[in-house]
């Protein structure tokens, strides 16, 4: 079998199916498409710090060393994934990228098509992130501003924002957190248009990821942990609500309200790694992990594991459900 993806999802699976006594390089191979060891935590900003404590941040199988009340930073998840990947004895084949999979004929059998070429294999596991892309909103592209406009992606720390004012886009958690750091150097705006609940970071690993009212049934986006806004306010975050359409320097808002900043960050989150499955792969399933299609299977996306699944603590239950159907499927 093939787990494509070398991140906290793909190494989760790796361990889960090595606990039910499959061998790396044997029974199962994992590819990822970057460069060699060049995982996406370790392109996150500088002073980012994990929301979920050490206890909340590693595999069972593999715990963070040191304190288990603290809250990660992201070159220990660098190296932690690091020493996951050599304790499972993992060697994972690095610069290949997922482009396609379907069914060999009649039989059981898929064919996963690389950039290096076409494999025949029984399983594939799809373990390419809930994070994989970049969300930018289609009034981007009309957007000029004096500074720089980049996404949370590509930030990394705050001299990186050349002008005094920065506008940030995206009420998240991210947005939250660089309204923040930058609130010490800039003047930060924050435009905000979902409004989330507060909630204590302590609570980070049962509160995370969007939920559904049981009464009402309806979505309710991801908390935000730490900082609340009045809190942001507060440290002289002027806040604004949802970006409505740029044209040049100027930003509209939903209140009819207009600004020039002079730099823009888009903490506008980000799209799944799912592109390279086939449709009938990526149609709805009741059961976790598993797709339209027999034999491929997804990690570590909410859409196929449900909610916390792009977590950490959340992934394995992701990991263990795969292992469990690999093993015992006809």
């Amino acid at each position: 079998m093939i787990i494509v993806g070398a991140g906290q999802a793909g190494l989760a699976v790796a361990a889960a199916l090595s606990a039910k006594g499959l061998r790396p390089q044997h029974e199962f191979v994992v590819i990822d498409a970057a460069p060699e060891g060049q995982r996406s935590w370790g392109s996150r900003w500088h002073s980012m710090m994990l929301l979920s404590d050490a206890r909340h941040s590693s595999l069972p199988t593999r715990r963070l060393p040191g304190d288990q009340r603290r809250h990660p930073r992201v070159d220990e998840m660098v190296d932690y994934l690091r020493f996951v990947e050599a304790g499972l004895r993992v060697e994972t084949v690095w610069g290949i990228r997922a482009v396609g999979v379907e069914h060999r004929g009649n039989g059981s059998t898929l064919l996963l098509a690389t950039t290096a070429g076409e494999v025949q294999t029984r399983n594939v596991v799809c373990a390419t992130g809930a994070a994989a892309h970049p969300r930018v909103p289609k009034w981007a592209s009309g957007l000029t501003v004096p500074g720089v406009a980049l996404h949370s992606r590509d930030y990394l720390y705050p001299r990186q924002i050349p002008t005094s004012d920065v506008l940030i886009v995206g009420g998240g958690n991210s947005g939250v957190q660089l309204a923040r750091e930058l609130s010490a150097s800039h003047r930060v705006t924050l435009a905000v248009r979902t409004p989330r609940r507060l909630r204590p970071t302590a609570g980070y690993a049962a509160a995370a990821g969007e939920s559904v009212s049981w009464l009402s049934r309806e979505r309710r986006a991801e908390p935000v942990f730490g900082d609340s806004y009045e809190q942001l306010r507060r440290a002289g975050v002027t806040l604004r609500p949802a970006v409505t359409a740029a044209a040049g320097t100027t930003v509209s808002f939903a209140d009819s309200s207009q600004a020039q900043p002079g730099s823009v960050i888009l903490a506008t989150g980000y799209l799944p790694g799912d592109g390279w499955l086939p449709d009938a792969a990526r149609k709805g399933t009741s059961r976790r992990t598993l797709t339209g299609m027999p034999g491929l299977f997804v990690a570590g996306m909410p859409r196929y594991g449900g909610r916390g699944a792009d977590t950490i603590a959340g992934v394995w239950r992701d990991a263990t459900t795969i292992a469990h159907h690999i093993i015992h499927r006809p």
